[in-house]
């Protein structure tokens, strides 16, 4: 069981395919795992046993029949709880949707069943993904694989952990300000934002509809790889996505060669506040580049310092739009229905019992900047930020290829360190949050352990809308040189549970 769950996602299908493995050994394998450790981890919100054994065992009638297999059959993957799947409990991390049963599929769990892909359950998250820590779920936290007493990271953190604790050799996340990307950062895995639109956002549930985009969570850049060419492409049911030819990330993930490549390093994504192993990893990663026959030089993207606030402007206002619809009149939680109260005063009741301190931290920061009179002032302003922001990646990408910076400023912080200082904890997505204002390509991945606590540090490549094959490019010539030098994280120097 121990050799089966620590192979990657290509090695698994590949074993499964030959018939060296079953899917239902597999699927197997990390259920047992789910069962010994994610009782201290808390990864899952939901595992669906039943349903993913059938999964699996179909994926064995197929092989068995000589029908062909796709690169990712009978791969087990954890879904973050943010995608509406058939018959399963869709929470959001939220008391609002307790017991929810979705009666339709998103487009991206059609797609991960057509592909033969095993889903084992609904991942833990900060609730409505409003968050950096996965401590705003209404469910309890998740821990970090490497230290149980700190933070996997936020919103996905339950998808990036379930990877680092070797529960699944795939996830699923959803990236808002760096909710995929941080929490890879922070459990030595990998993480990919698409360019928005790149994947389907029909059936994930919407935080803040301008900014939030699926993604793919995994151990390995080729893993994402496989996982993001399953998920991605154009999709009528959703007017943000790109009607266009999904970019060749598999190829470019086997490729790994940077030669030529100009890269840019974010003079405005580092400096004080930065963790001095997080710095040091950093820079290495830059060397590593260098050696591999890139051309480094630095970028100044000035409006960079202002993304935080434009972000805390848009995103809330976007969410308390996004969030009215949870009036209890039409599905999830009801409070206060007696026969006595108004339908306003039902729906304050429920909103008050269902909706956590962050979430409504959020709505109502969105709101008053919404509102009449202030409009212009904060959300009209964010949004000439957000401009400004754009063009200096337009700038950036006419003299380099790729941008690289450190994902997170810090390595994992304790749980409940931040808990009661939202400035602090919003802090964290310092370096992520650009790329979701511009609607850009990014992942994070693993470049060593911090000196100083001997936590992952990650690494961040960003490339420009529809372009997402270089992050790949980059991405696996990094990996090997690191594997080369260093042993990965997830591999050599693996958490012990």
């Amino acid at each position: 069981m121990t050799d089966i769950i620590r192979l990657t996602a290509a090695q698994t299908a590949e074993k499964i395919a030959s018939g060296e493995l079953t899917a239902v050994e597999v699927t197997e394998a990390h259920l047992a795992r789910i069962e010994a450790v994610d009782e201290k981890v808390h990864a899952f919100l939901h595992v669906d046993r039943e349903g993913a054994l059938a999964q699996a065992r179909a994926v064995d009638a197929k092989r068995a029949a000589g029908e062909p297999l796709g690169p990712l059959a009978g791969v087990p993957l954890a879904m973050k709880d943010i995608f509406t799947t058939e018959g399963v409990p869709t929470t959001v991390g939220s008391k609002i949707l307790e017991g929810w049963i979705p009666p339709y599929d998103s487009t991206v769990t059609k797609k991960l069943k057509a592909a033969d892909v095993v889903i084992l359950g609904k991942t833990n998250m900060d609730e409505f993904a409003m968050g950096s820590s996965t401590e705003n779920s209404a469910f309890g936290p998740t821990g970090n694989p490497w230290d149980l007493t700190r933070i996997p990271g936020g919103s996905g953190g339950g998808s990036a952990a379930a990877l680092a604790a070797y529960e699944a050799p795939l996830a699923l996340g959803t990236d808002t300000g760096g909710s995929i990307r941080q929490p890879a950062s922070v459990t030595g895995t990998v993480g990919v934002k698409p360019t928005y639109g790149g994947v389907s956002r029909y059936g994930m549930v919407a935080f803040s509809s301008s900014l939030d985009q699926g993604g793919p969570c995994a151990r390995t850049v080729l893993d994402a790889a496989l996982l993001h060419e399953v998920i991605g492409g154009h999709d009528p049911l959703d007017s943000t996505s790109i009607d266009g030819p999904l970019p060749p990330v598999v190829e470019a993930a086997r490729s790994g060669d940077v030669r030529g490549m100009r890269i840019g390093v974010v003079k405005e994504l580092g400096g004080e506040g930065y963790q001095p192993g997080v710095v040091q990893r950093f820079q290495e990663s830059v060397e590593v580049l260098r050696e591999l026959g890139a051309e480094v030089v630095e970028i100044s993207c000035p409006s960079f310092v202002y993304a935080l606030a434009a972000y805390y402007l848009i995103a809330p206002s976007e969410c308390s739009s996004n969030l009215a619809r949870f009036d209890a009149m039409r599905y999830g939680l009801r409070v206060g229905d007696d026969g006595t109260k108004s339908a306003e005063e039902v729906t304050a009741l429920t909103r008050e019992a269902g909706f956590g301190a962050e979430v409504k931290r959020r709505i109502i920061l969105g709101t008053y900047a919404l509102s009449s009179g202030y409009y212009d002032a904060y959300y009209g302003s964010a949004q000439k930020v957000r401009t400004l922001i754009t063009r200096d990646f337009e700038k950036a990408f006419e003299q380099v290829d790729v941008l690289v910076s450190p994902t997170t400023p810090t390595t994992a912080f304790p749980l409940g360190e931040r808990v009661d200082d939202p400035l602090a904890m919003y802090l964290v997505d310092l370096c992520t949050i650009p790329v979701n204002l511009a609607g850009n390509a990014a992942m994070s991945l693993p470049c060593g352990l911090a000196p100083e606590d001997g936590l992952p540090v990650g690494l961040q490549i960003i490339a420009p809308a529809l372009k997402d094959d270089r992050l790949y490019r980059v991405g696996a010539a990094v990996e090997a040189a690191f594997v080369t030098k260093w042993g990965h994280p997830l591999l050599e120097e693996a958490p012990q549970l």
